[in-house]
This record gives structure tokens, sequence and C-alpha cells, in this order.
């Protein structure tokens, strides 16, 4: 129970974290391609210092680490989009198909006891999120948004995987770190001078900080919250991002929130608790086979 009960407590605290990207993404100042690139820029900072040769020689955990690194450009790109034009709670919710997608490709994947709950709490997710993006539609580009968020949600399940597997070898921070040298140099190469600020001021000062904190830390308690309770939990119970990206945008953006909006959120929320509430059994000790 101490080892779920942590893993719990670090996933919400990660999730937390996520959850005030769009008190950065709508400054204005920096475009959203640009604070996704200097948040991975950041994360890679420790990479040198986490490099160790010997885990290389696990191609099953490189394979996998290539795969995010990949994974998390594009999530990135689109997650990012989907904040800085809003609305914040169609952008987030959207993007939070994933863990819908973790608890049916787990099983098949990463060898993981598949969840019941997590596959159970799926439909009355897609319900709660159709009660939002029904209120959204009555906003300005909330089409856009969905399917931005929507394709992130791919992207990222298959970070959530990757990252899974290769914590299997490499050490959370360097799953971290090494994943996210590999994903700046992807959007340096595809977006060239897009990706990069164009001012240096307080802003990116600003950006700098949300990169380090919301980026690295809570990057790297979200690999440790994976080799401590697994895929399946740690996808849904990240649901805590919604809740608190879509409380922010009602109390600090000003976004119309109305109630179906409310129970849409509280019924993806409460799906989401319930299923990370499921037995201990579910998770996958740190020495299973790949």
């Amino acid at each position: 129970m101490t080892r779920r009960a942590t893993g719990i407590g670090i996933i919400a605290l990660a999730a937390t974290l996520w959850g005030t990207w769009p008190l950065y993404t709508r400054g204005g100042a920096i475009s959203g391609l640009a604070i996704g690139f200097i948040t991975l820029l950041v994360m890679s900072l420790p990479a040198p210092f986490v490099f160790r040769r010997s885990d290389f020689a696990d191609r099953g955990a490189v394979a996998a680490l290539l795969l995010v690194g990949l994974a998390d450009a594009a999530n990135v790109v689109l997650y990012f989009s989907a904040l800085e034009r809003g609305p914040v709670v169609v952008a987030v919710l959207s993007h939070y198909l994933a863990p819908t997608l973790v608890a049916v490709l787990a099983p098949l994947v990463l060898d993981e006891p598949r969840s019941r709950r997590a596959l159970l709490a799926s439909p009355l997710v897609l319900t709660g999120l159709g009660l939002v993006l029904g209120h959204g539609s009555h906003a300005s580009g909330w089409l856009t948004t969905a399917l931005l968020g929507g394709g992130s949600a791919i992207f990222y399940a298959l970070v959530v995987l990757g990252s899974r597997r290769a914590g299997r070898t490499f050490g959370p921070l360097a799953v971290t770190s090494l994943h996210s040298v590999l994903s700046a140099a992807v959007l340096l190469v595809l977006f060239r001078g897009a990706a990069l600020p164009v001012a240096v001021d307080g802003g990116l000062a600003i950006i700098l900080f949300a990169g380090l904190v919301n980026g690295l830390l809570g990057a790297a308690l979200f690999n440790v919250s994976l080799r401590l309770i697994g895929a399946q939990l740690v996808g849904v119970f990240t649901y805590l991002e919604p809740l608190t990206a879509a409380l922010l945008g009602v109390l600090v953006l000003h976004e119309a929130f109305g109630l179906w909006s409310a129970l849409g959120v509280l019924l993806v929320v409460a799906a989401g608790a319930w299923a990370a509430a499921e037995p201990q059994r579910m998770a996958l000790p740190d020495n299973a086979a790949p």
C-alpha cells in the first residue's frame, strides 16, 4: 500500500503541475510551439549526467526511448497548439483520450495485467468528454482545438507506453532527459526559427521556469510513478490535469463554463479516480520481463 500510495501521490502532483500550462500558453508573447521547444530544452539539460553506455545494451529499451522522443515531439506541437487556441477545457479533455488508449494497449504491448476498471471507465470518460465538447461547440475554434487535442492524445499514449518500457532499463530522469534531446532536435529541424522565442525578456524567463517545474520536474515524477504503479494506473490518474486546467480556465482566464461542462468534467475525473482505486494487483513489478 505504501508503494501504491506513493506512486499515486507522485503522479497526482505531476498532473496538477501540468494542469497549470494554460496560464503560460495564454500570455501571447511566446507561441505554443516555442513554449514546447523551450520546455524540451530544459528537460534535456540533465542528459550528460544521466547517460550510461551500459543502458544502451537493452535494444528494446533504446527503441522505446526513440519512440518516446519522436512521439513527444508530435505531442508537444499538437497539445500546446490546442492550449494556445482554446477553449482550455476542450483542449485538455480531448487530449485525455490518451488514458483510454493506454488502458487498451498496455496489456498488449507491455504485458501488464489488464485493468478491468480502466476499460469500464472508458465509456464514462468519453461521455464526459462529449458533454464538455458539446458545450465547447459554442466557442470560437472549438473543433480545431478538439482535433489538435485528440491528435496529441494518440502521441501521448505512445509516450506513456514507451516510457514504461524504457524505464525498465533507464532511470526516470534518464528517460525524461534523453528523449527530450531527440524531441527538441526534431522540432528544431522541422520548424527552425518558428520554434525559437522572438525575444529574450521576462516572458522567456517565465517559460524557462515553467519548463523546469512543469516540464523537467513533472516528467521526472511521471516516470517515477510509472515504475511504481504501471502505465494503466498512471494513465487514468492523470485526470487531475484536466480538472486543474478547467478550474484555472474558469477562475483565472474567465472562460465560460456551464452546468453540462461541469458535469462532464466531474464524470471524467470520477471515472478516472474509480479506475485508479483498483486493487494493488494491477501494478507491474520493476523486474518484470519486457
